[in-house]
């Protein structure tokens, strides 16, 4: 029997589970679910259907998981907890510093109706998140670095747009290359902010606009570009669609450590993304982690989960002897 999906929200990010799904034939797509008019969004599954936010309650038993799709800043604090109440969730809840007040709402919610909620599925947090933990568990005596790019921020980017002669712009997140090399030499560096990441902005901007202020205005943006070595670049609405429309990214995790009696032998633990699309690769985390939810509901387990709580064989297809068999 397939695993049921419903998805909530049909941004990049819900267009890309609906991607995901399709390549993973023990899944299907029921139906998506939106705060717009449903009759104005088309989605690409045939036979699955777009529903009103209002009506997901109703199909409580019609659906297996549902996928959360909205933004970390006001829609999942609220929607993830209300969610839970009903169906097995799974979201990527990304801001860092409220994780843990996020884990307790779900928890909440997910253990008094027995259901299960994975929460901060994707690459950061979610995989970043248990190449830290296990580099920890195994080099006990060693320093953890994460470099996040060459990518878009959307975060950042968003906060360009916001400055008032801006007409459109990406940022680019780029690590300092000085600092990633040495880091992979295991010389384990104390670094600030500024000597890990540099920060790239391409703006559009606003005809007859005031470029000088701003560019100060974005270079000292505090929490996005003040502790950054920011250069911004002017350009054409053309150069930005041109050279600009993809929303790439990835990153490196590495920790570096010692081990020996006098700590003798040194050793590197790297592991690194490259994306072509950022919302099709979280997608695909989560999509995983979806399967993940729906086999512990089967178990009889409840309440809020994280990626550290969900075993490796949980996200794939393959029974127990088929990993074993060829990827063990």
């Amino acid at each position: 029997m397939s695993i049921r999906i419903g998805i909530l929200g049909y941004g990049n990010l819900g267009r890309g589970v609906e991607c995901a799904i399709k390549h993973n034939p023990d899944m299907e797509l029921v139906g998506v679910f939106t705060r717009r008019d449903p009759s104005t969004v088309n989605i690409l599954t045939e036979g699955a259907k777009v529903y009103s936010v209002e009506k997901a309650s109703e199909m409580k038993d019609d659906i297996d998981v549902m996928i959360l799709c909205g933004g970390s800043a006001t829609d999942l604090p609220a929607q993830t907890p209300e969610f839970a109440q009903w169906f097995n969730v799974v979201d990527s809840f990304d801001t860092h510093a409220k994780i843990p007040e996020h884990f307790a709402n779900v928890d909440a919610a997910a253990e008094k109706s027995g259901h299960v909620g994975i929460i901060s599925v994707g690459w950061d947090p979610g995989m970043f998140s248990l190449n830290r933990m296990y580099a920890n568990a195994i080099l006990t005596n060693g320093k953890d670095y994460t470099f996040w790019g060459k990518g878009v921020s959307q975060g950042h980017s968003d906060a360009i747009r916001r400055v008032e002669g801006v007409k459109d712009g990406k940022q680019y997140t780029i690590p300092v290359e000085s600092a990633l090399e040495a880091v992979r030499n295991g010389e384990m560096p104390e670094l600030t902010t500024r000597q890990k990441h540099i920060r790239e902005c391409f703006v559009v901007a606003e005809e007859g606009a005031d470029l000088a202020r701003i560019e100060e205005e974005i270079k000292n943006m505090p929490n996005y570009f003040a502790d950054y070595d920011t250069t911004v670049h002017f350009i054409t609405e053309e150069e930005l669609k041109r050279d600009h429309s993809g929303i790439p990214h990835g990153g490196f995790v590495i920790r570096s450590g010692k081990t020996g009696w006098n700590d003798e032998n040194q050793h590197v633990i790297e592991y690194s993304l490259k994306l072509d699309s950022n919302p099709e690769f979280t997608s695909s985390v989560i999509v995983a982690y979806a399967r993940a939810a729906y086999r512990m509901h089967k178990e009889g387990q409840k309440g809020c989960k994280t990626v550290f709580d969900v075993a490796p064989a949980y996200l794939s297809a393959m029974d127990g002897a088929e990993l074993r068999k060829h990827l063990l």
